[in-house]
């Protein structure tokens, strides 16, 4: 199955030309997941070819602007195009009030059904869940209440075993059936049960996407051996006083996050201004977790080739 990250933006507060705010769009198996929506994002998405119309979910890690600003042109434009599937928004609820209030002031009636659900501020659970996919919050420590999001793949079919499909003889035309749970049953009328013929599917893959927030060793147990963290660092080592007093981290510390963690590799983003060589972040970080990368728009992450 694709599991496959493209970053939108991976900036901090004020976007420049080279440079957009935060957004990063997650495809799990053809089902697309939007995450954060800085201003710039629907621009992104068309500069990088990606449908606005595939996207079902948006999440939102929290209310500063520059994670939320181009939600409601890109709502707004998904409604202009003619979409008339459902659009879900996973948010803090002071949200809904303002998407509300701006299609209001706009006089603008969605032509498609927009469903609302609310983060909550003080316990994680999960929010969604499908036969691909099972999504949940992880609180986070930022100025104001701020959510990062756990995707974790799941499976509902089985992989097959082929050297028992020869054994049995089982015709191809079976093969399909198997492959959704059933059993099969030979010309003896022999039940050959299902868990024989399959095995687990092992190699699903996760991802933890850690927003605007300060060091909090809390969330090593719950993004514990993930493929792939995102943790925001928005200044280098030094300025760790900083970063406490705005709520966010430095390079030393998310790196210290995902090795705790034991993930495999390390994201960084949410840079601050004031860093024109980026290559210092990432050399800091190194230092603490060698794999770390750091995010650029348009990079694109496949999983499958981690």
């Amino acid at each position: 199955m694709s599991f496959k990250l493209t970053i939108l933006g991976c900036d901090s507060a004020i976007p420049t030309v080279d440079k957009q705010q935060t957004a990063q769009l997650l495809n799990i198996n053809e089902r697309f997941f939007l995450i954060d929506c800085g201003e710039n994002t629907q621009v992104q998405l068309r500069k990088y070819q990606l449908s606005f119309q595939r996207i079902s979910h948006v999440l939102i890690s929290h209310l500063h602007g520059d994670h939320y600003y181009g939600l409601i042109g890109l709502i707004t434009s998904m409604h202009l195009l003619g979409r008339n599937k459902g659009l879900h928004i996973y948010a803090h609820e002071a949200l809904k009030e303002i998407i509300n209030v701006q299609l209001s002031a706009s006089n603008t009636n969605l032509n498609y059904p927009l469903f609302f659900h609310v983060l909550p501020k003080d316990e994680e659970k999960i929010l969604f869940k499908d036969d691909n996919v099972v999504i949940s919050n992880i609180l986070l420590d930022h100025t104001i209440d701020c959510s990062g999001f756990l995707f974790k793949e799941i499976s509902s079919k089985r992989k097959i075993i082929k050297e028992k499909i020869n054994e049995h003889n089982i015709p191809h035309n079976k093969i399909d059936e198997i492959n959704n749970g059933a059993d099969y049953i030979n010309d003896n009328n022999q039940v050959i049960n299902n868990n024989e013929l399959t095995s687990i599917i092992s190699n699903l893959h996760s991802y933890a996407y850690c927003s605007d927030t300060r060091f909090s060793s809390r969330i090593v147990p719950i993004i514990s051996d993930v493929d792939v963290l995102y943790h925001e660092a928005t200044f280098s080592k030094d300025l760790v006083k900083r970063a406490v007093e705005t709520g966010h981290s430095t390079t030393k510390e998310a790196a210290n996050i995902a090795k705790k963690a034991n993930v495999k590799k390390l994201l960084i983003g949410h840079y601050s201004k004031r860093y024109k060589d980026l290559n210092i972040l990432l050399d800091e970080s190194k230092q603490y977790f060698n794999n770390s990368s750091l995010t650029k728009e348009g990079d694109v992450f496949d999983f499958n080739s981690l």
